[in-house]
This record gives structure tokens, sequence and C-alpha cells, in this order.
């Protein structure tokens, strides 16, 4: 069998089939596997395993190109995997960092200026939040993140008399919005829906970086896999799993938590005179039928969908057959799938003070410049020092999918040129290498994270997350989703696909029959487990 881990020949046939193997399927089959259950295969498209953690040696240093660290501690199961498998340095403390903030004409913002926007822009942000939980509407017409902070913003501003103090306040604020867009994954704070940026909760604890980097979570996770599982390169091309059956709206069902299938008059699958029908090869015994793009077909009674929201939205119309409910593929129209790139920059010798950690870029405005070929780069909004000679500049949306595409040497001359204006020094040196992420281009993330635009709710991560049913006497469904995009607290993180793949291995892993629950928390200190009652051990 190509490409797989395992030497001796492997039945295509198994009761589970994860499709992905990213934090979501990695975490699903971890579960299964703790708890005896080996009777799955893993689908990864790529040659590595992680999805969106990869990490990458520049020079002495090894790099994190995709998630970076952990958000928060208390009831963060991968704070507690990182905890339980001595990955985290208690002893570790970290340097105050030392920002400061640059105009274009080289001039350094006094750091009184700096903090005392900081602090108004988080006031403003926690406004935005508390719109979730509020039973006040914000003015009317104003529906986006960015339309009420920038509202907030000349609010603020308008109290200044003196018309440089306040334009250099309003630069700031302008920085700490494109910052925001990194941070929330979009183009534009505009995008994103006012009245749902409060459903993400944010976990006490701070970010923690793992000394190994970011990665090394991945170890613990794929040690207790058993390889003959894992099928590398192999994408999926087709998931049936309807069998002969179609989808019905939710009104069929009794339960409008569930949507279920049942059997139609005539087979819309097996009418289709398409040679790439597989009702005649279909394994009878199995619900499940995954095709891969190598052509190689695997059959189970129970998938697990774990594939990006980005993904899902260039293919989920082709992907699944019988179709998906059109309410799931509605939510997926809905929710944003945003680009955040890194711009890593390795150097000959170090250039910049060695207190200075970051360097915010605070760019004059201007007003209807569509021409991203003359303007990706002023979306950079500041360069951070991960080491005396590397450099990490962020930049999000059109201008990052623009910047994909460029060569290194180009985006090199635009940082060198970016860097010497606005520390005003014209012997700042070239960087010896440059190596920038490309997540919109990436075939299997086609983007960085989910957000939640303008019209779009937390309802439609719910909606995305719910498992579907070819039967309504069925005890399990057969089509499960994972993933950061399906949690609806904790989507665009890291510990949110983790939940969400538990939560899937659980599902399938409970009785067939409703039993008494029965706590157990004796042997874990995982706080989100210990609220589920299910013990990791």
């Amino acid at each position: 069998m190509q490409n797989n881990e395992t030497e001796t020949n492997t039945t295509n046939k198994c009761k589970v089939i994860i499709v992905g193997g990213g934090m979501a399927g990695l975490s699903a089959a971890y579960h299964l596997s703790k708890n005896g259950f080996h009777d799955f295969i893993l689908l990864e498209a790529r040659r590595r395993l992680g999805g969106r953690i990869i990490q990458i040696g520049i020079g002495n240093e090894r790099i994190e190109l995709g998630a970076n660290w952990i958000h928060g501690v208390l009831g963060n199961p991968v704070y507690e995997l990182a905890m339980q498998n001595g990955l985290v340095d208690i002893m570790y403390m970290p340097k105050p960092p030392k920002v400061i903030a640059a105009t274009e004409q080289g001039k350094q913002v006094p750091f009184s200026v700096l903090h005392e926007i900081y602090e108004a822009y988080l006031c403003f942000l926690r406004r935005c939040e508390e719109y979730f939980i509020s039973q006040y509407l914000p003015p009317e017409g104003i529906d986006s993140v960015g339309d009420h902070i920038n509202l907030e913003v000349q609010l603020y501003l308008d109290k200044i008399k003196d018309s440089q103090e306040r334009h250099l306040r309003n630069l700031i604020f302008d920085c700490l919005l494109k910052r925001e867009t990194c941070i929330t994954g979009c183009h534009n704070m505009s995008e994103i829906d006012l009245l749902e940026i409060g459903s993400y909760t944010e976990l006490q604890g701070g970010n923690i970086i793992l000394p190994g980097g970011y990665s090394s979570i991945l170890e613990p996770l794929t040690s207790e896999i058993p390889s003959r599982c894992i099928f590398r390169e192999h994408p999926v091309k087709r998931i049936i799993w309807g069998k002969s059956k179609h989808a019905t709206s939710d009104s069929d069902s009794d339960d409008s938590d569930t949507t279920v299938i049942e059997e139609p008059s005539k087979n819309p699958i097996c009418n289709s005179s398409s040679r790439e029908s597989s009702c005649e090869k279909q394994s009878p015994e199995h619900d499940i039928e995954v095709i891969c793009e190598n052509g190689e077909r695997f059959y189970g009674d129970h998938v697990i969908c774990t594939l990006p929201l980005g993904v899902l939205k260039r293919n989920a119309r082709q992907l699944f057959e019988p179709p998906l409910p059109d309410y799931k593929i509605e939510s997926i129209d809905r929710l944003l799938f945003g680009t955040v790139d890194k711009i890593l920059l390795e150097y000959e010798r170090p250039f910049l003070n060695p207190n200075i950690t970051e360097v915010m870029l605070l760019w004059e405005m201007e007003a209807g410049t569509t021409d991203l070929s003359q303007s990706w780069y002023r979306k950079i909004y500041s360069f951070t020092k991960l080491s005396d000679t590397l450099l990490l500049g962020w930049i999000s949306g059109k201008e990052a999918e623009y910047m994909e595409k460029l060569p290194s040497e180009i985006v090199i001359d635009t940082c060198t040129n970016i860097l010497r204006k606005f520390l005003n020094d014209p012997y700042i040196p070239k960087a010896k290498s440059c190596v920038c992420t490309s997540w919109a281009s990436q075939p299997y993330t086609q983007g960085s994270y989910t957000a939640i635009a303008v019209g779009a709710s937390q309802i439609d991560i719910e909606y995305l997350a719910q498992p579907l049913y070819n039967s309504k006497s069925q005890a399990k469904p057969v089509l499960l989703f994972a993933g950061e995009h399906t949690h609806s607290n904790f989507y665009s993180t890291v510990h949110g696909a983790y939940l969400s793949g538990r939560t899937s291995a659980q599902v399938l892993l409970s009785s067939d029959t409703p039993e008494e629950i029965v706590l157990n928390c004796e042997d874990t200190n995982d706080l989100s487990s210990w609220i589920q009652g299910i013990s990791l051990n």
C-alpha cells in the first residue's frame, strides 16, 4: 500500500475513518487509542502530521511557521498535556518586552503616548466584546468591530486640540487595528461581527511559549497512535456517507439537534451514469466510503472530518455524497477564514539595540489605495525580534495573499527599505535569507483560522459541529466534524481543535445504550475533562 506507515498489508476497512492529521484529527486518534480502540484509520494529505503546527530550522533557531503560543492556562487541555509531558519550563521568566513605535519619518513615539493609546484601545475592544452578553445594542448602523472602534477613536481624538498630537495618536490606533486583524484572522476589523466577537472565550494565564516550540506538543499525541493506523499523502477526494440514502431537512427529524437521512424511493446516487459513481463498488457492510485522490478506497462505519474551514469553503459541495444539508453549507459560507502570514528575516549580524524586542510601524494612512503591488507592505504592522539575527514580521488579509506570490528577493528588499525608513538608519543591513508562510496558497489549509464575519454567529459554528446520522434509530452518527472551526468558544485556537477531536472520539466511544454517568476524575488534572466527567487515563 503506497505511502502508509506500515510494513505489512493493511485492510482498508475499519470502524472509524479520520480525515485530516492536524490537531483535531490527532486528538481524536489519540483519545481512541488511549481508550484501547485501534480499529481506525487516519488519512493525512501531507507527508507530515500536525496541520497548521509546523516547525523549521533557520540558522540556529527552531521557528514555528504556524501556531506559536498556548493561549491560556486554566482549563486549557493543551497546556495540561504539555505539563504532563515535561514540555513547559516552569522556571522560565521572559524578559520584559521593550516595544518602540516609529513613524515613516523615522521619529520614535514617546512610550507614555504609546501606553496611553494602547490602554484606550483595550478599553474600546472590551466594550465591543461586552455586547455579546449585554442587553444593550450598539448605535444604529454600527455592525462591525472595526466600525465601533473607529467611532470610539474619533470621539477620543476629538478631545485633543493639537492637530499633530491627534494625528500621531490616530496612527497608533490604526497600527493596533492592523495588529488585531492578525490576532482575529481577517483582512479588516470591519469584517468582524460586533455582536459576536465576545463569543470567543479567553482563558486566563497569558500566552505560553514551549521551550521546544509548539510542535513539541505533537509527539505525546503521535506516540500513542499505532503507525499502522496512519496513512500520509492520502488527500481525500470524496466522502460517501449516506450510501443509498439522502439527507432530510431538520423538520423531518424528531430531534432538532440531529440531522438524519432516510430511504428515498429511488437512489439518486446510483442513477448517475458517471463512471465516478461508486454504488456498485461500495462495501455493503459499511456505511462510509472515503475515496482518495490516488484512487484508494477506505470503508468504515463512522467518519470524523477535520478538514479546515478554508478547504470546506472550496470543496464542501463536491466533497460529500450525498451533499451536506443546506444549513451546514450556509454556515460554511457565512463564517470567515482569513489569512495571517509570517515574514521571517535572517541576518548575518545583529543591528537592533539589544534591549528592543519589537518595532511597531506607524504608517501614514493613504485613502483609496487599491493597487496591492504598491501598497501590500503597508499592512505589516511590526517586526518582532526572535533572536539577535532573526526578525518576524506579521501581515494579514489580501496583502498577505499578495505577498505569498512574491519572490523572496522582493520581500527582502521591501522589508530592508521599511526598516531603514522607520529606524532612520540607511546602514541597516539587507537580510541574507527570508522565509514567508503561505497559508492561503496551501491547498490543504486555504487560509489560517476562523473568525465570525458580519452576518454570521456562534450558531453557525454549532451547526458546523453538528454530527449527521443516516437513520432516526441510529445510536451514533456516521459523519462527525472536528477542528477549531467547530468549537463555539475556542475557534481559531489549537485547544479548540484538540477539544473538538476529543469530543468526536468520546461520542464514538460512548455506549450504544444509555447508561448511568459516573464521574471518575481521580487520575486527571485536566479541568475541562473534569467538567465533562471524563477521565483521560
